[in-house]
């Protein structure tokens, strides 16, 4: 027997390979689907199954991609419609894969169409093995469960309380749990960084599963987490099945990519560190870190909305496209070959973003010479955050500009820097002139010792 993880970048995302005998499933997998196949070709083996736990909302499943590659069986909830697959599974159904037995837990709560798998070792085996749990449980947390609507936040999560402590940890202690994400998903409140766990440890020590139902559903239902815009399309992606990914990308000169980055409603990605950023940039273009595109990329862009790219190196483009390929957004237009250098070189029109110290923000703070807005998450914000500064989520930030003042110098910080420069790019694509991005955030804040208010 093998078991693989297969890890999205940036979306925290894990997806499996299990193989024994010659035979393969593979649960949850990412769009970008050949490393499955791979996977296969390695191991002399054949990919029988596709499982999916649910409908996904965070990412794009290569489900029908790798199919095609494959010829495997999908198989998904028959609690919503799929548009494809080959298999409508409900509580109580087995397969086999070589030797192993795959028994299927339906597991509401997350989703009404949460599906849990049990792994046997032998098909005559009672003793649980392995379960991939999806977004029901969690290491360390359990799954979020106001996605169907605020308004069904109780009944989701009984339902969710009732799938754990009923079907899961009764599996016994020694079984391994094999979740859908790891810590950074927007898809819990605070995951583990633990790439696995045991039923055993969560009963344990997750802090979720220490309560009783009436505290269980009263955290959970007063809980506030982001829900990116991105999550209704991709989704229905889902649903319907999604097209195979792009593979290839435009390489535009400066002339070629002047003439897309003025089309009307194109947004220009720009993927360097912030500090690159700030000296140069096409006017009008947001800052997303590379490693922070699959993270905060669907929080600014419409559905269909044209893209172009920016990178520091040229390999970053594909890697840029991938992420975009796995939040659902392919209208990517082009990306500027051989980057900022060669468009400054060419002299096209460049913008630059004002930087400050934590050091120069606290004298400015001093003399009440500047605005503060933190765009940090809500719990961050909880943790310690400067006084006097106003809140507001970088994701919210494009939608609720207007709460920002524009009459005095405004200091835009975060962690690092990062979700920062994005939101001091977007104030100055609408017309914010003095705006700073604060260098070393808040862990520069900390690292000098100033003070931070709580709660």
């Amino acid at each position: 027997m093998l078991l693989e993880t297969v890890t999205a970048e940036g979306l925290a995302h894990k997806s499996y390979f299990l193989s024994d005998h010659n035979e393969a499933m593979v649960v949850d997998p990412r769009r970008d689907c050949a490393i499955y196949a791979e996977l296969a070709a390695r191991e002399c083996t054949d990919i029988k199954y596709i499982f999916e736990t649910h409908s996904n909302e965070d990412f794009v499943v290569g489900s029908l991609d790798l199919q095609q590659r494959t010829d495997a069986e999908i198989g998904h909830s028959k609690e919503t419609l799929f548009r494809y697959g080959d298999h409508n599974l409900a509580e109580g159904e087995t397969f086999d894969v070589g030797d192993l037995k795959v028994e299927v837990l339906s597991a509401p709560g997350h989703t009404n169409d949460s599906l849990c798998f049990v792994v046997y070792e032998r098909r005559d085996s009672r003793v649980p093995l392995i379960v991939f749990t999806g977004d029901t449980l969690l290491a360390g947390d359990v799954g979020r469960i106001d996605l169907i609507g605020t308004e069904s936040a109780r009944a989701q999560s009984e339902k969710l309380y009732r799938s754990i402590f009923g079907k899961l940890l009764p599996l016994g202690d020694s079984s391994f749990v094999y979740p859908a994400h790891g810590a950074g998903s927007v898809c819990g409140n605070n995951l583990s960084t633990r790439a696995y766990s045991t039923v055993g440890y969560e009963r344990q020590l997750n802090p979720l599963l220490q309560l009783e139902e009436d505290g269980f559903v009263r955290y959970l239902t007063q809980q506030q987490l982001s829900l990116p815009p991105y999550f209704r399309r991709v989704h229905d992606l889902n649903v319907h099945g999604p097209p195979p990914m792009p593979l290839t990308l435009r390489e535009a000169n400066c002339d070629d990519f002047e003439e897309l980055v003025e089309a009307p409603a194109t947004t220009t990605i720009d993927t360097r560190e912030p500090g690159a950023f700030a000296g140069s940039h096409i006017p009008g273009s947001l800052n997303i870190w590379l490693d922070g595109v699959s993270g905060y990329l669907g929080w600014v862009l419409d559905d269909n909305e044209p893209v172009t790219l920016v990178t520091e190196k040229p390999l970053d483009a594909k890697v840029a496209l991938t992420y975009l390929s796995r939040l659902g957004f392919d209208n990517v237009s082009a990306h500027l070959c051989n980057g900022m250098p060669d468009w400054r070189n060419h002299g096209k029109p460049i913008a630059r973003l004002k930087t400050c110290s934590v050091e120069q923000l606290k004298k400015a703070l001093d003399r009440a010479a500047v605005n503060v807005l933190d765009v940090r998450d809500d719990h961050e914000w909880s943790e310690g955050h400067i006084k006097g500064a106003q809140h507001l989520f970088v994701g919210y930030l494009q939608q609720q500009v207007a709460r920002v003042p524009r009459d005095t110098p405004l200091a835009v910080y975060c962690s690092w820097g990062g979700r920062a420069s994005l939101a001091a790019s977007i104030l100055a694509r609408h017309g914010y002139a003095s705006v700073y991005n604060v260098l070393g955030g808040i862990n520069a804040w900390k690292s000098r010792g100033y003070p931070l208010e709580k709660g």
